[in-house]
């Protein structure tokens, strides 16, 4: 199979493909607020086109992309992005632009100058700092689609394939084994293990024998059931608090979900919530750019509008796939107010809680929970949801966690039936 050897260019890399360009800055792209500022999250930050020049030339710089001359002339510069590399950079981005990748935001009600792509309406003497931009729906799909061959590919798996198997990878179709038919299968026969069924009676005197009842046999296939699921993040301050960003790797998971359920389960539906001192519904083209904030967790909250969006789909399963890494410290009381403590498990907030979740079981929903943190309490808090609404519970860690989310969805989309 052929390559492409990338070598150290002097300006332009003309010949860089987009998508190994975004390849290489796709964790800048979906950064949480971890690289920030852990102990003061912005929820509203978004990402300015600033962040994507430093993103591209940081890449460039790793990949040995660029020549040593052009490293030099920048860090020598009053501003690098006057330099040759800074040139190279906006082309970059202008690149990305038109093959709609991403769109810069209009601002201030001034008109885009199509023959100058990358600048987001703002013209070229705006401070590209203060010029924001979003992922498009290619973006957010590559980067689905990346997610997923990554944690399958951790997870031992060589490619992605398109069978109907517990694990989404190549290989030969198997069906089930076959079974003695009863009244009220579908005929689907096995003729090969019937007539051997019937043979075992011996032939007739004229060499023919006897088919009875009780040697028909049936082949079992795979039911494919059709499902709804919400996805929970919990964006409370903690996902990116102590010592590592787990936030980041929660918005990879689900953007991988959803890159499998819209290419391999077509007729499932998938929903994105956010959830912390409230709880909000959340596009997909917003997930990969969503913040952390200085929040608490009100998973009671959460629950409750993942019920709301589950009621709007008429599936076979629904289900509730929550990642969180902490208890339950904050509720809605009915005046509006959000009642707040972050000390051990209040009894009123569990009660809320735990009230919320018996609300899922009596709606057919089953809760999976995907737990980032370990303490005794929290243990012992999801074991108890699991419990309550035949649910699992996993207790992992930012770096496996999409292995058990992706492979826990599809070991539950198929049963043998006759």
């Amino acid at each position: 199979m052929p390559t492409t050897r990338y070598s150290k260019y002097e300006a332009t890399l003309d010949d860089l493909d987009m998508s190994e360009l975004m390849k290489m800055i796709q964790d800048r792209l979906m950064e949480s607020g971890y690289q920030r500022n852990p102990w003061d999250p912005d929820p509203n930050y978004q990402q300015s086109m600033q962040d994507l020049y430093d993103a591209i030339a940081e890449a460039l710089i790793n990949n040995e992309l660029v020549s040593d001359e052009m490293i030099e002339q920048a860090m020598n510069a009053e501003n690098w992005m006057d330099s040759k590399l800074g040139e190279a950079v906006k082309e970059l981005a202008q690149r990305l632009e038109r093959e709609g990748y991403l769109k810069p935001q209009e601002g201030d009600g001034e008109e885009r100058d199509p023959n100058n792509p990358g600048q987001g309406g703002q013209g070229p003497d705006r401070d590209p700092g203060q010029v924001k931009f979003e992922l498009t729906n290619k973006a957010i799909d590559f980067l689905g689609y990346r997610t997923l061959r990554d944690v399958l590919g951790g997870a031992g798996k060589s490619s992605v394939g398109a069978h109907e198997t517990k694990f989404q990878t190549t290989g030969v179709e198997s069906s089930a084994e076959s079974k003695p038919y009863e009244f009220g299968d579908t005929i689907n026969m096995d003729v090969a293990a019937t007539f051997g069924n019937a043979a075992k009676h011996g032939l007739n005197d004229d060499g023919t024998f006897d088919l009875q009842y009780g040697d028909l046999e049936v082949v079992q296939t795979e039911y494919n059931s059709s499902a709804a699921t919400v996805v929970l993040l919990d964006c409370s301050h903690s996902m990116i608090l102590y010592g590592e960003d787990r936030f980041t790797p929660a918005k990879q998971v689900a953007l991988a979900l959803a890159h499998l359920i819209q290419t391999q389960y077509r007729g499932d539906t998938i929903q994105f919530a956010l959830f912390h001192n409230s709880a909000e519904e959340l596009p997909l083209a917003k997930l990969a750019q969503a913040q952390v904030g200085p929040y608490h967790t009100n998973t009671a909250e959460g629950l409750r509008l993942a019920q709301k969006m589950l009621k709007r789909q008429n599936k076979d399963m629904k289900q509730i796939v929550m990642i969180t890494d902490g208890k339950p410290s904050a509720i809605t009381l009915p005046n509006g107010r959000v009642y707040k403590n972050a000390y051990g498990l209040d009894p009123m907030v569990l009660g809320e809680t735990l009230r919320e979740v018996g609300n899922c079981r009596r709606s057919g929903i089953q809760i999976n929970t995907f737990m980032l943190a370990r303490d005794p309490e929290l243990i012992a808090f999801v074991q108890r949801v699991s419990a309550m609404t035949q649910g699992k519970a996993y207790f992992t860690t930012p770096h496996t966690i999409g292995r058990y989310v992706l492979q826990d969805f599809q070991s539950r989309r198929t049963k043998t039936v006759n």
